[in-house]
């Protein structure tokens, strides 16, 4: 089995408890105008790799990797775009007792048939999934993605009926993604969810805006600077609570 892979990074600390073996899958739906991995959007590019070649790999952090109570993140780019491949490989860091957490923003769910009878064999081997809710209103999701949000709230209640831990995470864009009145409505919504670990605010940053002007793009937020404290501490009391 093998999965189209971007990078992967062997010790990482944001990507969930502990430090994490990250994988950065290739291939993403979204055009989040703030992606920080641009060189991630295109399907079937990155490098081929093997389960195999991965676990291996994998392997040679493990004392790192428990010593800090840590694991694996999949991560991308859209992980859940390549279904089997994360299915086959989470089942093998099972096999070795390695905690399992998927980074994805949920934007390829679907009611499909076969798409859901694969993710309910993945949830079987998931541990967390850290889950990038951009925005709460359709419309202003729509302008900021380029796609609609309406199956990725699905997508976060089919985690909530399935009580899978989740740690949501909302980056914070000043003008875009932090009016008081969406991130309530975001709150709201949490609310209404059942298995919530974590909410994590992210404040946006400018550390990709050199990969849009390698790949050719225009940078659609040049400009936009990243949230003052006084700004991150308010989306903190609202989204952070208890």
């Amino acid at each position: 089995m093998k999965g189209h892979i971007h990078s992967i990074e062997t010790c990482g600390t944001v990507d969930g408890p502990g430090i994490r073996y990250i994988v950065f899958t290739q291939g993403c739906l979204l055009r989040c105008q703030y992606c920080h991995n641009a060189d991630t959007w295109e399907i079937g590019k990155g490098k081929s790799m093997t389960v195999e070649e991965i676990i291996n790999d994998l392997q040679s952090y493990i004392p790192f990797i428990e010593a800090s109570r840590g694991g694996i993140t999949v991560s991308g780019g859209e992980p859940l775009l390549q279904l089997d491949f994360l299915i086959a490989l989470l089942k093998e860091c099972k096999k070795i007792g390695v905690h399992t957490a998927i980074d994805t923003s949920g934007g390829c769910y679907t009611n499909e048939l076969v798409f859901q009878a694969k993710l309910d064999q993945l949830m079987e081997y998931t541990d967390l999934v850290l889950l990038d809710l951009k925005h709460i209103d359709p419309k202003r999701h729509q302008k900021l993605t380029g796609k609609p949000n309406e199956h990725i709230l699905k997508f976060a209640r089919y985690l909530s009926d399935k009580k899978k831990p989740v740690w949501i995470r909302h980056v914070l864009v000043p003008g875009i993604t932090d009016e008081e009145e969406d991130l309530r409505h975001l709150r709201a919504f949490i609310d209404t969810l059942k298995n919530v670990e974590k909410v994590e605010v992210l404040p946006y940053h400018q550390l990709g805006v050199y990969k849009w002007e390698q790949l050719g793009h225009k940078y659609p937020l040049k400009g936009v600077q990243p949230p003052a404290a006084e700004t991150i501490a308010f989306a903190n009391q609202i989204l952070v609570k208890n």
